[in-house]
This record gives structure tokens, sequence and C-alpha cells, in this order.
């Protein structure tokens, strides 16, 4: 019996389902830690959309916060991460093993 998703997961999935989003992990991934306003300019959306999104992500666990002075600093959190890709993952392995048996069954062996 397959395991659905756990909700952490599910919001993940949801989180990263947005592009803009998506572009602020990898910005995270390639620069490393930042504030909104580092992101802000190499996001071409208004500073409370992206601010928005930014909560959209801490909210599905995807980033983390810290406080450096004045700033806060959003970083990637890769636990919800592992989570979601653990269990596409196990998405994929299934999906093969179907596709294997098939090939088995139409090939006739």
């Amino acid at each position: 019996m397959r395991e659905p998703i756990e909700a952490e997961g599910a919001e993940v999935l949801a989180a990263l389902g947005d592009p803009t989003r998506r572009l602020v992990l990898d910005l995270l991934t390639e620069h490393g830690p930042a504030s909104a306003s580092t992101l802000a300019e190499r996001v071409e959306i208004s500073r409370q959309g992206l601010s928005k999104h930014l909560t959209t992500l801490v909210d599905a666990g995807v980033l983390t916060t810290a406080r450096v002075g004045r700033e806060v600093r959003y970083a990637i959190s890769p636990t919800a991460l592992d989570a979601a890709a653990a269990w596409l993952d196990a998405r994929a392995r299934q999906w093969d093993a179907q596709l294997a048996a098939l090939k088995q069954a139409a090939e006739g062996d």
C-alpha cells in the first residue's frame, strides 16, 4: 500500500509549485542566505509580493529566518525538502517498477 505524502511534504510541494518561489530557492542555493532586500534586487516583483512568497516558503518549512542586526536573513532548510524528495523518489521507484512490469508483459518474457 502506498503511503500518502505527509502534510508537511504536501505543503513543500505546493510552495514549490510557484516559479517565483523556485527562483528564490535557486538564488539562495546559489548565493547563500540573504535578506529580502537582497532577494528583491534579483527577483522582478514588488517587495510586498516577495514578502508573501517568503512567508509561504517559511510556513512550509523550506526556509528559515535569522535576525542579523536589523536584517532578517532567509536560508534554505533542507529537512522539509528532504522529506518531499523522499516521497517523490518513492513515487519514481513505483513508476519504474510498473513500467518494467509493463515492458516485460509486452515483450512476452
